[in-house]
């Protein structure tokens, strides 16, 4: 009994990541596996960033279709689209298991519709730098962490399409966000930047060349 007693809690407060989580996340020799992720993903927000901003796919099988619904801006029915989008939304809250909950069918018709003309520049120019961002490289945790929340609404709004596939892969994006964007933009924005926690990477390296600079100096 006493040998139990003698066992107290680690103080220890973090828990170190497992070697495998470290060699897919962060390790730069998997930066080409989420390259490819970042680019499909970023394909298929960028495309559907552009359909609704032009009215016309650039999709690989369908370049220079006519979308069905048209634009959603920047055009005399601007909101219109939006409005059909929820309208669509709403009709799936009937039945014993709506695909649309009534809290967020209560948002989309209380607040969305009354703005749809607002939102639909929201949606379409997010869906744009969403899949910019992602394509370049730049900021990608930032960019997939918007891409998932967009992604939730969607199904939230009873829209499935390829929702799901992208809301997944996102999140792996965003669990590897320190090489994710390696070979892109991220490798000198992250290196520029740096990250809230840290300040910039640049900066600190040049402190602690200084600081060892100063050890050697005072060694000698």
């Amino acid at each position: 009994m006493r040998q139990y007693l003698s066992i107290h809690p680690q103080d220890a407060t973090q828990i170190e990541e497992p070697p495998i989580a470290k060699f897919f996340f962060a390790d730069t020799r998997m930066a080409w596996l989420w390259l490819i992720v970042r680019l499909y993903v970023g394909y298929e927000w960028l495309t559907a960033g552009w359909e609704k901003m032009t009215g016309h796919s650039i999709s690989i099988g369908s370049f220079g279709e006519a979308s069905k619904g048209g634009p959603w801006v920047f055009s005399g029915h601007d909101g219109a689209a939006m409005k059909g989008f929820v309208a669509g939304a709403l009709a799936q809250t009937k039945g014993a298991n709506p695909a649309v909950q009534s809290w967020y069918a209560s948002f989309l018709q209380s607040f969305v519709l009354p703005h749809a003309a607002l939102f639909a520049y929201i949606i379409t120019f997010g869906e744009l730098l969403v899949g910019i961002a992602l394509i370049l490289g730049l900021l990608t945790g930032i960019a997939s962490f918007f891409g998932v929340f967009m992604n939730l609404n969607y199904l939230l709004a009873g829209a499935v399409s390829t929702n799901p596939i992208l809301g997944f892969l996102a999140l792996f994006l965003i669990l590897a966000w320190r090489i994710a964007g390696y070979y892109g933009l991220d490798r000198y924005a992250l290196s520029l930047l740096g990250t809230p926690w840290t300040g910039s990477l640049q900066k600190r390296r040049r402190e602690i060349e200084r600081e060892h600079g100063q050890v050697n100096l005072a060694t000698k």
